[in-house]
């Protein structure tokens, strides 16, 4: 597809003699990538690298690109959530921002998940991340990338940038704003994004990102760090909007963090009265390294008011432990799971010291553990999702380059021996989801919207 003419003007007026070179890569083929999930496979050389054509990508330790006639989005590593299909400049959002095990992290604009999911395991399951979406059907994708990567510590939100300020001024120590924007770095890799663009779309689009980005620097902590990141090359919504964001707020710096050698610095000189620490931020080019277009710049707030810590979610009494619960954990896991609270029929486990969530549309918060009915304990699937072999006392462990790993997928029942009684099941040692084993047959409880056709 064409690429809009008023784009190219722009663009052979702000590269010059690089001009060519940008214009020969948007037209010639992309690069593929995803990025390994920690939690699942701490490995630096994952052990499946010669199945996917793996090589590394030099911004993200935990990225790669692969071979795209191998099909790693449909394999069953893909469903266990051992690794994460992402564009690979978008990997360098997660390692910018490199979030500590134990901080208070935001990803404001989450969906579908790419920077939360990388975010998390950076995190190593310590502390408190909250990711929110604020439109609802893409919160509900969100949710599912959280639940598929195993991840314990995360609040999933639906909510405005503006009520999340009024709830956290000054709690997180990072905030990441992958903001919504014109999407021209993506124009080679989906089509949408061409046909969806106008000549005005960044002036609208840096408007709705100043307004982001006031939210952001109400909820960071003094000392706190903030990575704003766009899919486009626009410099009003680039160098532009971190620009504006220092003339409103003396109190934020650019910093000065280490780039990739691929990496082309912010250009000043690209937007009105460019502050020289703009050349500290962050383009990625498709003419000068393997993906899209991107660009970031991480801040730091150096003053300011920290906010008053707020409510914690409650968690039940041990006595209040529903017994359907204590029953099921008993006879199928090797683990304990602490923090526990019901809503409605689900049992959460969350993690230390998560905020209270009442009031704010929440669509999760830490573990979902399953649903009690009367009588009974049914495990969910993001509790499998979480769980290691050696967690329960049962496994079945099918290798994902045989056909029954497929026939589970497809939601059929498995010829199987073991123990009755609930199964994790596993392929190639990675969780997959739940059976249920009686009389020589594992029943299939995998979840009938994920199922394979």
């Amino acid at each position: 597809m064409a690429l809009p003419t008023a784009f190219l003007t722009r663009m052979e007026r702000l590269l010059g003699e690089e001009y060519p070179d940008f214009v020969r890569a948007m037209e010639g083929p992309r690069a593929f990538g995803l990025r390994i999930n920690p939690l699942k496979e701490p490995q630096t050389e994952p052990p499946f690298a010669a199945r996917f054509g793996l090589h590394p990508v030099s911004w993200a330790r935990e990225g790669y690109y692969y071979d795209p006639e191998t099909r790693p989005g449909r394999h069953p590593y893909y469903e266990a959530g051992v690794y994460y299909i992402q564009e690979p400049s978008a990997m360098a959002v997660g390692a910018l921002a490199d979030p500590k095990p134990g901080e208070r992290v935001l990803d404001l604009c989450a969906a579908p998940g790419g920077k939360t999911t990388h975010l998390a395991g950076r995190m190593q399951g310590e502390g408190i991340l909250i990711a929110n979406e604020i439109h609802p059907g893409r919160a509900k994708i969100l949710s599912q990338s959280v639940e598929r990567a195993g991840i314990r510590n995360c609040m999933v939100t639906n909510e405005t940038p503006q009520r999340l300020a009024d709830r956290f001024p000054g709690y997180f120590d990072c905030i990441v704003v992958d903001a919504p924007c014109s999407g021209e770095g993506m124009f080679r890799k989906e089509e949408i994004a061409v046909t969806e663009w106008t000549e005005d779309a960044p002036v609208k689009c840096a408007a709705r990102q100043d307004e982001i980005l006031d939210c952001a620097v109400s909820m960071l902590r003094p000392g706190g760090r903030l990575v704003y990141s766009t899919c486009t090359f626009a410099p009003e919504e680039d160098e532009g909007s971190v620009q504006r964001l220092l003339d409103r707020y003396p109190e934020m710096q650019v910093e000065t963090v280490p780039g990739d050698a691929h990496f082309a610095p912010g250009r000043p000189e690209w937007t009105e009265n460019g502050h020289p620490s703009l050349a500290q931020t962050f383009r990625l080019f498709p003419h000068r390294l393997d993906g899209e277009g991107h660009f970031a710049a991480v801040l730091r707030k150096t003053d300011g008011q920290t906010g008053r810590a707020p409510a914690l979610a409650q968690c039940l009494p041990d006595k209040k432990i529903p017994g359907e619960y204590r029953t099921f954990e008993s006879e199928n896991l090797r683990v304990k799971f602490k923090n526990l609270t019901l809503c409605g029929d689900q049992l959460w486990a969350l993690p230390d010291d998560l905020p209270d969530g009442n009031g704010l549309r929440v669509l999760r918060q830490g573990l979902q553990l399953g649903t009690v009915r009367k009588g009974r304990f049914e495990p969910a699937h993001a509790l499998a999702l979480a769980l290691r072999a050696e967690d329960a006392l049962r496994v079945i462990d099918l290798p994902a380059e045989q056909p029954l790993v497929e026939r589970y997928l497809r939601g059929e029942a498995i010829p199987w021996e073991g123990e009755n009684g609930w199964t994790l099941v596993l392929t190639d040692g990675y969780s997959l989801g739940w059976g249920k084993t009686s009389g020589g047959m594992l029943k299939n409880h995998y979840p009938k919207g994920l199922r394979w056709k």
